[in-house]
């Protein structure tokens, strides 16, 4: 197996020699021997046409000069010479390259085979071990792209060949299981993305069109891209990419123009290649797309390349993110003195020789005409290139032992070298160089924004962004924003809710919305825009509200002035009724005293006193024991009341109308104690309703919500229950058949004519409970339990005042009235009107 794949390879290899190779000249500039070979891939052409055959591109008979490339090339050079003259750094050991014009995919792959080949031969051999192959270079600087590089890094990590890329920016190489022997001293486009998202949110930008390229660099960057900003809340209103053979003024790039007009986005994320990046800026200036702001990527966002686009000053404010500025001293000199050679030299004629084989190589012969300027985009990516080649002389110095003053010499492999490299820890004219676990270096980003003065473009850093740890710095102030406008320009859907609106979505895109306020008992948290949650049961919350309050806790306190004034009113009605009670003591034998019912109004008055300490029970915080005292209190004691005054009333008609006429039921009702029986019967049946009213719906101590949501009312539970119900429906039968008996009675003697003193008394007591259930319909505050108490109260004054009073009168300033002779006369006259016709 490995047998025939050796031949397949040395049959690829072959292939490409033959058909795609010639003889050619071999300047010195692209090959140095050494002690051990580094190699370096760099694109110091661009193909200008499409292959048909498969055959290796003649990068050399391209017409189209690479300059940024041409540069690369020479900081390897430059650091290969600067390493080797330095008396520290690998002191007795000379590094060698070999150089490569990889302008095409083709060329990147016979390049990086003709690094795999073994030395002084042109074909590889596959081991059994890998760790015994022993290839031309012992690790390779390069190539420029992601594109390129996943071919070269497949091919290298197979043998553990340490490659280090100066612009490979693909997440995908991050992957130490499919690229163990990958390295780069540029950031991962992870990185890069994560910066973008954190300016648009530093911005409020939520509303972008985003553009790629149609390469790994762009299909990649905007995949990722898509998958951050929805994380974020940020949305893409448009999304296209620049095809490969695409031109500025063909249907597609117009096309594309009036879909990013259309989109509304003051904002475009432009993920692109240079090269791609440059058609696309040709179209939008040419269909005149400006007011907007353009975010963009490291490999175009410094390039003069891009600022050559005729009227592209015009598109609108330029913000994106650039590899820190980097210098490498005494590059320009070198890069001048090496055109200088050029000039009064004359190329080489001598064919490439390897042994004995004539080999094709991809050695470019420079003409005198260089153009040695060299753009701060360009010295960027030299320096990328220089750290690389430092990074594998610095992995050497540790594997030959340098450190102790002599380095071994002899052979090492590549996967030794590998493992030396990626712990490299050094710094390199003040800035630190070393790897991640994943090959990364631990640099971040300078912040750039374009900066036109007429013509003549320049670019100003305005923050950085870091990424261990992850922070972005901005200085906003130096940003000069399009039409002089001086606030940041607004990209988004929908403008931001108030505070404690909620979005509600419109459409496809959650940054399109409608704010609607979080109604009460519910709230906006800061971390969802879109839901309002609710409070919890303690607390509380306005309309539209981010947060929610605690409830306060009401009841009616025994310090507060209410309660003062009802415990002083209903102490004076107790004061009063034990008054009574000890005046009619006094008086009992009096027919005042007897006409009230005699010893029988110390039970009226009695209950009467129990039913007065029901409002005590409504005041304060409520506790089990109030809250079956408060309502069951007063319909037993009221009920006792007014079963003795209904029989009261009930007996004076039996004695004025009914004795005569009916003797006999007359005498059985008084033999019987007819008076005493319904008085016991009528209270056993109230209290008999109360026992099985506090047993079956038991008033508990209870909070209530939801009549006020700032509140918790404290207050007794069951108010309305059946039982009470049904308490209440007794009292007003036994008020109903008070008030009969005594209307019955209206044409009795003056002295026991009560029927209009107990109608004024039902009647306040009639009003009072009508008042309070409508009342209770209308309001259910904290004053409530005070309103229950003040009509318990205004109803046993009521019929208190009404029955008693007016005897108290009598006896104490009528004693005259309070005379047998008197009420003799009175009942006399009675019977003589009755007698008469």
């Amino acid at each position: 197996m490995f047998h025939m794949k050796s031949h397949l390879v040395y049959l690829t290899l072959l292939i490409c020699c033959l058909f795609s190779c010639q003889e050619m000249e071999t300047p010195s500039d692209f090959r140095m021997p050494g002690d051990h070979i580094i190699a370096g891939l760099f694109p110091i052409h661009s193909a200008s046409q499409v292959k048909r055959r498969p055959e290796v591109t003649l990068c050399e008979r391209s017409k189209i000069f690479n300059g940024h490339g041409y540069h690369l090339f020479q900081a390897m050079r430059y650091t290969i010479e600067e390493i080797n003259n330095s008396s520290s750094l690998l002191p007795n050991i000379t590094l060698g390259y070999e150089l490569y014009d990889v302008c095409s995919k083709s060329s990147n792959v016979y390049a990086t085979l003709s690094i795999l080949s073994q030395p002084r031969g042109n074909h590889i051999k596959i081991p059994e071990n890998f760790f015994s192959y022993y290839p031309k270079a012992v690790a390779v600087i390069g190539p420029s792209s992601s594109e390129m590089t996943s071919v070269s890094a497949s091919l290298l990590s197979t043998f553990l060949i340490p490659q280090i890329s100066y612009g490979a920016t693909s997440t995908k190489f991050s992957e130490k299981a499919v690229y163990p022997s990958f390295l780069r001293t540029i950031p991962s486009d992870k990185h890069q993305v994560h910066s973008i998202v954190m300016l648009l949110k530093e911005f409020g930008w939520s509303w972008i069109s985003v553009i790629g390229s149609d390469d790994d660099y762009g299909l990649e960057g905007v995949q990722m891209l898509e998958n951050l900003v929805t994380e974020e809340d940020i949305c893409i209103a448009h999304k296209d990419i620049v095809p490969i053979s695409a031109q500025a003024d063909d249907s597609t790039m117009q096309d594309m123009m009036l879909s990013l007009t259309k989109s509304g986005a003051k904002v475009v994320v432009v993920f692109s290649t240079r090269y791609a990046a440059h058609i696309f800026f040709n179209a939008v200036v040419l269909r005149n797309v400006t007011d907007k702001v353009w975010i963009a990527t490291e490999d175009w966002s410094i390039s003069s390349f891009i600022t050559q686009v005729s009227g592209i000053s015009r598109i609108g404010t330029v913000i994106g993110v650039a590899i820190p500025q980097r210098q490498i001293l005494g590059m320009k000199e070198f890069e001048k003195a090496y055109a200088q050679a050029k000039k009064t030299s004359e190329p080489s004629t001598d064919p490439a020789q390897d042994g004995d084989d004539q080999i094709c190589n991809q050695h470019l012969f420079f003409t005198t005409d260089i153009d040695t300027e060299i753009t701060t985009f360009s010295m960027n990516s030299a320096y990328n290139v220089y750290t690389a080649v430092y990074s594998v002389a610095h992995g050497l110095h540790q594997l030959l032992g340098c450190p102790s003053g002599i380095c071994t010499t002899g052979k090492i492999y590549p996967w030794q070298l590998l493992e030396e490299v990626k712990k490299v820890n050094f710094t390199l004219h003040g800035n630190p160089v070393s790897f991640n676990e994943n090959g990364d270096p631990f640099s971040g980003y300078d912040i750039i924004t374009w900066d036109w003065n007429g013509t003549n473009w320049t670019y100003k850093i305005i923050g950085a962004f870091t990424w261990f740890p992850v922070h972005l710095e901005i200085d906003e102030t130096k940003i000069r924003w399009h039409k002089g406008k001086k606030q940041v320009p607004r990209s988004v859907c929908s403008e931001d809710c108030l505070a404690g609106e909620a979005r509600r979505i419109m459409g496809l895109y959650h940054c399109c919305f409608e704010c609607v306020p979080c109604p009460p008992g519910t709230f906006l948290n800061s971390s969802d825009q879109y839901l309002c949650h609710s409070c919890e049961k303690e607390e509380w919350s306005p309309e539209g509200s981010q947060t929610c309050f605690n409830r306060t806790i009401e009841f009616l306190t025994w310090h507060h002035p209410v309660s003062l004034v009802l415990m002083g009113a209903n102490t004076l009605l107790l004061l009063l009724l034990a008054g009574v009670a000890s005046l009619f003591a006094r008086h009992l034998d009096t027919p005042v005293v007897r006409s009230a019912g005699g010893r029988m109004c110390f039970l009226m008055l009695g209950s009467l006193a129990g039913a007065s300490c029901s409002p005590y029970c409504f005041l304060g915080e409520p506790t089990p024991l109030t809250c079956l005292l408060r309502q069951s209190l007063f319909a037993l004691g009221f009920a006792i009341f007014l079963s003795c005054l209904t029989i009261r009333s009930f007996q004076l008609v039996i004695i004025f109308k009914l004795s005569a006429k009916m003797p006999t039921l007359y005498h059985s009702w008084v033999q019987n104690h007819g008076p005493k029986i319904f008085v016991v019967m009528s209270s056993t049946i109230q209290l008999l309703i109360c026992i099985m009213w506090l047993v079956a719906w038991t008033p508990q101590p209870t909070k209530e919500y939801k009549r006020f949501p700032e509140l918790v009312l404290l207050e007794c539970s069951k108010g309305g229950s059946p039982g009470y119900v049904l308490s209440i429906l007794y009292t007003w039968l036994l008020s109903v058949s008070c008030f009969t008996c005594s209307y019955v009675g209206k044409d009795l003697p003056e002295n026991y004519n009560e029927a209009k003193c107990i109608t004024f008394s039902l009647l306040l007591y009639f009003i009072s409970w009508i008042g309070l259930a409508t009342t209770s319909t209308v309001y259910y505050g904290k004053y409530l339990p005070a309103i229950n108490a003040l009509v318990i109260m205004s109803s046993l004054s009521g019929v208190f005042s009404g029955y008693f009073l007016p005897k108290c009168y009598v006896i104490l300033y009528r004693p005259d009235l309070n005379t047998t002779e008197y009420f003799q006369a009175s009942i006399q006259d009675y019977t003589q009107r009755c007698s008469s016709p």
